[in-house]
């Protein structure tokens, strides 16, 4: 069923949802269902969205049943991890390869999709300022460095001032990875200092993000596959942690094994995408609360 013009702003949303149908079945259910929200904000009463709409609930209640047993529908926080990691590591790879000034539409497009899986997590809440930055950044990025190849000019590589809000909602991605963001300027010059906000995006300079997406993006044709290990660094353990027994008479409330039992899941869910790191600073966290009471 063709997409009615009135929902268009949902329209690169729903391209994911259908690119991570076999890949990732989690990512393709809340692209949807972000997809399914956002609509019915935009237009829920005309008879074609209404239609389109209701074709959209549907579907979301097939994969849900389908999806019945992963833990990752069933439960929002584990959920919100599965999407947030997904996001993040997807910009991580993008903002790698621009750091190291390989410029290739693979990577405009992972900028780009991973600016929309942000916009997904909106449907677990208000997004954090570090998401809500990461998202603004990967969108402009994204135009930035098409606008440039488009025009045969090589783009400035690593965090650069933004200049404008090149970018809106219209960004097209037709046709694979081909990119066409329309009412864009021709070509973007950066000269100013980075606006508010965007000084503090913590991305570690070097080679720190995988070599693939998580959709497993093939290298630019033309290119030799050159595999490029990852560094691992174990994060050092607070020695107060080592002890498994609580310290003094520690009340806990519901809300702190609720608390405990979210870093958990992220943590698990980091170690789906073999980030040590994360997964060990979650279960710190884990176990500080439920040894001290305290985060």
């Amino acid at each position: 069923m063709a997409l009615p013009p009135q929902l268009k702003a949902i329209q690169h949303h729903l391209r994911t949802a259908q690119e991570h149908d076999k890949r990732d079945p989690v990512v393709a259910y809340y692209c949807r269902l972000y997809a399914m929200q956002s609509g019915m904000k935009l237009d829920s009463k005309t008879p074609e969205c209404r239609k389109f709409l209701i074709k959209l609930m549907d579907q979301l209640e097939t994969m849900k049943k389908e999806l019945h047993e992963n833990e990752s529908i069933t439960q929002e926080v584990v959920g919100n991890a599965h999407i947030e990691n997904y996001a993040l590591k997807m910009f991580l790879y993008a903002d790698n390869e621009d750091r190291a000034g390989r410029f290739h539409k693979n990577m405009v497009k992972s900028f780009y999709t991973s600016s929309l899986l942000l916009d997904v997590l909106s449907v677990f809440g208000e997004l954090s300022e570090e998401n809500f930055q990461h998202r603004k950044y990967a969108r402009w990025k994204a135009t930035y460095i098409h606008n440039c190849l488009k025009n045969g000019e090589t783009p400035q590589a690593g965090p650069i001032a933004m200049e404008g809000e090149a970018y809106d909602d219209d960004f097209g991605v037709e046709g694979g990875a081909q990119f066409m963001p329309p009412n864009s300027p021709p070509h973007t010059q950066p000269s100013m200092p980075p606006p508010a906000g965007f000084s503090n995006i913590q991305i570690p300079p070097g080679a720190h993000a995988p070599a693939n997406t998580p959709a497993e993006v093939p290298p630019p044709a033309g290119e030799p596959v050159k595999p490029v290990p990852v560094p691992r660094t174990i994060p050092a353990v607070d020695p107060s942690l080592l002890s498994t027994n609580q310290q003094g008479d520690v009340r806990l409330t519901p809300e702190d094994f609720t608390r405990a039992q979210k870093y958990c899941k992220y943590a698990g869910s980091a170690l789906q995408y073999e980030d040590v790191t994360t997964a060990v600073q979650n279960l710190q966290k884990a176990l500080k609360l439920l040894t001290t009471g305290k985060e």
